[in-house]
């Protein structure tokens, strides 16, 4: 009998250790519509979640990817719909299931995430992009926005620094709300302070895929816009539509001509892809334009790790502190090297106040006439 219950309490002791504490903290993050795979903004977001579980040995729950460096935090993803009408949905699904941080990733979340965040006042939310009124420190949602314009200045200084001599550069952007005009607007402010021949009226085109959320997961749109600025004359395009812009690597690549990304490096993303196909787009794609939502997702976890809380309000990713900036890689070392310099000097003088950067392409017109 005495052995029958020494086994007893070995087989529990064995059950007890193979089923493990549970986690300290749960982190969960809500993609926006084009989900994990868009080789952008959601892409970035999800590797903000890699970056946790490595740091914190956690785990992402129910990911193909299977990442598990422990047990210790457990992270978690969901994807809306296409259109997606499921936000609050997903959002309320995570808060029910107890997760102490749930990020929405794009400012279409704010509505949703607002409202929830309401119901639900012990957990705190973090929302990208996105903007909610009259926030501080003890409310239960930080908004986490980003100094796209200063990433997007450069951006137009490589294209104006690179642009062959007559040429035109274009911006490509997704849907037409004013957060992309912040892209646009220090797009064409960065390519006209170091070009003086693009600051010739019709030298810089625009044009948006559209006016609702599939604008930034139209591929075909995003192709046909890019084609007719290549047959315009430009040599040069910068994207900001997600997943539209890989309408405007197939275009580049078809006609010979060159793309600048956004949010991720794709062009590193393309070169070291299994697709042929891809492999061969990222010949065409200068640089990008990076948009750390990584680092937004980590630090933002990292604080609720080793605080035990969130701080509210509103925290802003910029030039300063690396929260915008470019990409340099293996694969386009040689094509920025005449220029980084430049590039470099640009980043400190914004950092420094010395040049200051229009967030709005409205806005262009009055910076340029004290801007050279």
């Amino acid at each position: 009998m005495k052995r029958v219950l020494l086994l007893m309490t070995a087989l529990l002791l064995v059950l007890s250790l193979s089923a493990g504490a549970a986690p300290k903290y749960k982190i969960g993050i809500c993609f926006d519509v084009g989900g994990r795979g868009d080789q952008s903004f959601n892409d970035s977001a999800y590797n903000g979640l890699v970056l946790l579980a490595k740091q914190f040995k956690g785990f992402i729950k129910d990911d193909p990817s299977k990442v598990s460096f422990g047990q210790e935090i457990e992270l978690k993803y969901l994807e809306p719909k296409s259109g997606g009408q499921d936000r609050e949905l997903i959002l309320r699904a995570m808060a029910e299931d107890g997760y102490n941080l749930i990020i929405g990733v794009g400012f279409l979340y704010s509505d949703s995430l607002a409202k929830v965040a309401g119901d639900f006042p012990d957990i705190h939310f973090g929302i990208i992009d996105g903007w909610i009124p009259d926030l501080n420190e003890s409310s239960n949602v930080t908004c986490l926005g980003f100094a796209e314009h200063e990433g997007s200045f450069l951006m137009g200084a490589v294209s104006g620094l690179l642009a062959k001599k007559g040429t035109k550069v274009g911006f490509l952007g997704g849907m037409d709300i004013p957060l992309i005009h912040k892209f646009q607007g220090g797009f064409i402010a960065g390519a006209m302070y170091v070009n003086k021949d693009l600051r010739a009226p019709g030298m810089i085109l625009g044009q948006y895929a559209g006016k609702d959320p599939t604008a930034f997961n139209d591929p075909k749109t995003g192709e046909s816009i890019a084609v007719n600025f290549f047959k315009q004359g430009a040599s040069i395009v910068y994207h900001a539509s997600g997943g539209t812009g890989a309408g405007l690597f197939k275009a580049a690549k078809d006609l010979g001509k060159l793309a600048i990304g956004v949010d991720s490096d794709q062009g590193l993303i393309y070169a070291t892809s299994k697709s042929a196909e891809e492999k061969k787009m990222s010949e065409f794609i200068l640089t990008s334009m990076l948009k750390r939502v990584d680092n937004a997702v980590l630090l933002t976890g990292e604080e609720l790790i080793e605080t035990g809380k969130n701080l509210g309000g509103y925290k802003t990713f910029s030039l300063a502190n690396d929260g915008v900036g470019y990409a340099l890689n293996d694969y386009n070392k040689k094509k920025l090297q005449p220029i980084k310099a430049k590039l470099d000097s640009l980043k400190k003088q914004i950092v420094a106040g010395k040049i200051t950067v229009p967030d709005d392409d409205a806005k262009v017109a009055d910076w340029a006439k004290t801007a050279f």
